[in-house]
């Protein structure tokens, strides 16, 4: 009997001008959010000792939408101002469980820039025939992946723009999962960075060629940021370019490490991981 999981597929996102704006918008109504309300949360607790929770926040936020100076924040997609909130109430709980250090505010220059959206009410489609997405307040956005099939049913969706100007749509679907067999065996697995993998038999799976030559070359174009001085137009070039490099990077990474251990499974009852940074 099949099992409902969640799944995720990355999708890379073609914008007109006018949805970049959007999306700069909403980026940037995000970090806000996240920004006021973890500002909020610090001056209650020294005034009041006491914090707010996520529906506590959101009935404010409810407020500052209708607020002159704040209204830009009813312009985006409301989704993705909840789920800031909800990713600065996880912040706290990881912090006061002790599983993460106290939640810090979030630069406009280094901050990630991505919003997350729910479905809801048919909000999101997608259309496979004509590689459209349909995202709240944006419309409909050109999209190119590498040709596997979007199935199940859409839980929600999280866009990212990447340091070198590219956007990205990560597409959360339930989708139904036939159950693998198991196996005889149980296999211990050692993730590191000089080796891809070492299991537990003795079987070394190496890094790929092309990505300890394309880590080298990251590492000479990061010295070489390094010794550009900030603010120059040199500094910028050499800065895209290793954003550029570290996407090709971590791409090649996530390739080979989602296609690499499909083999591993099939002869293995259950496995241990330990990653080494």
């Amino acid at each position: 009997m099949p099992n409902l999981v969640e799944k995720s597929f990355r999708v890379r996102l073609y914008p007109i001008q006018k949805q970049e704006v959007w999306f700069s918008k909403t980026f940037g109504c995000s970090r806000w959010a996240y920004n006021h309300f973890l500002a909020q949360r610090i001056e209650v607790y020294q005034t009041e000792k006491r914090t707010l929770n996520y529906n506590q926040c959101s009935a404010i936020l409810t407020g500052l939408k209708e607020a002159p100076e704040t209204k830009r924040l009813a312009e985006v997609d409301k989704f993705a101002l909840q789920n800031s909130l909800k990713d600065l109430d996880a912040a706290f709980v990881n912090f006061f469980e002790g599983r993460a250090g106290f939640p810090k505010f979030k630069s406009k220059r280094k901050a990630k820039q991505s919003y997350k959206t729910n479905f809801t009410n048919d909000n999101i489609r997608i259309d496979r025939e004509r590689r459209l997405l349909r995202l709240p307040k944006v419309g409909w956005v050109k999209y190119a992946h590498d040709g596997r099939e979007i199935p199940g049913s859409i839980v929600n969706v999280t866009v990212t723009r990447t340091p070198s100007g590219k956007y990205f749509a990560s597409i959360l679907c339930q989708v139904a999962v036939e159950e693998l067999p198991l196996a005889d065996k149980e296999t211990g697995i050692d993730m590191g960075l000089k080796k891809f993998v070492i299991l537990s038999s003795g079987e070394v799976v190496e890094n790929p060629r092309y990505y300890v030559k394309a880590q080298k070359k990251l590492a000479r174009l990061q010295r070489a940021l390094s010794k550009k001085k900030k603010g120059s137009k040199n500094r910028e070039k050499v800065r895209l370019k290793a954003a550029w490099q570290h996407e090709k990077v971590a791409n090649q990474r996530r390739t080979f490490s989602t296609s690499s251990p499909k083999g591993w499974w099939s002869r293995t009852k259950s496995s241990a991981w330990r990653i080494c940074g």
